[in-house]
């Protein structure tokens, strides 16, 4: 069974930067895709980030130029780097593992960015 752990979300002021990780162990295809979403209050979830097993990234227009998603060597554990945050970034973050014939969300993790 595919678990996801999520760490890193907290409180930071705006301009300021967090590193959020999921790491995925278990039963993991060796083609998928991580990535992250976020939910704020009253909005519907929405991608931020994602990365495929053999690199290729796209991200949300509101987060480019200030997020960084990478993967880890092994491939099982992808990164968040924000930098310059926003008091809009403001959110739950969702790890998300898509693989051929299965999808796993995170528990989620926090993120207030305070003006």
């Amino acid at each position: 069974q595919v678990q996801l752990v999520e760490s890193g979300g907290g409180l930071v002021q705006a301009g300021g930067s967090l590193r959020l990780s999921c790491a995925a162990s278990g039963s993991i295809s060796s083609l998928n895709v991580m990535g992250w979403y976020r939910q704020a209050p009253g909005k519907q979830r929405e991608l931020v980030a994602r990365i495929t097993s053999t690199g290729i990234t796209n991200y949300a227009n509101s987060v480019k130029g200030r997020f960084t998603i990478s993967r880890d060597n092994a491939k099982t554990t992808v990164y968040l780097q924000m930098n310059s945050l926003k008091p809009e970034d403001t959110a739950v973050y969702y790890c998300n593992l898509a693989q051929l014939t299965s999808e796993l969300w995170g528990q989620g993790t926090q993120v207030t960015v305070s003006s």
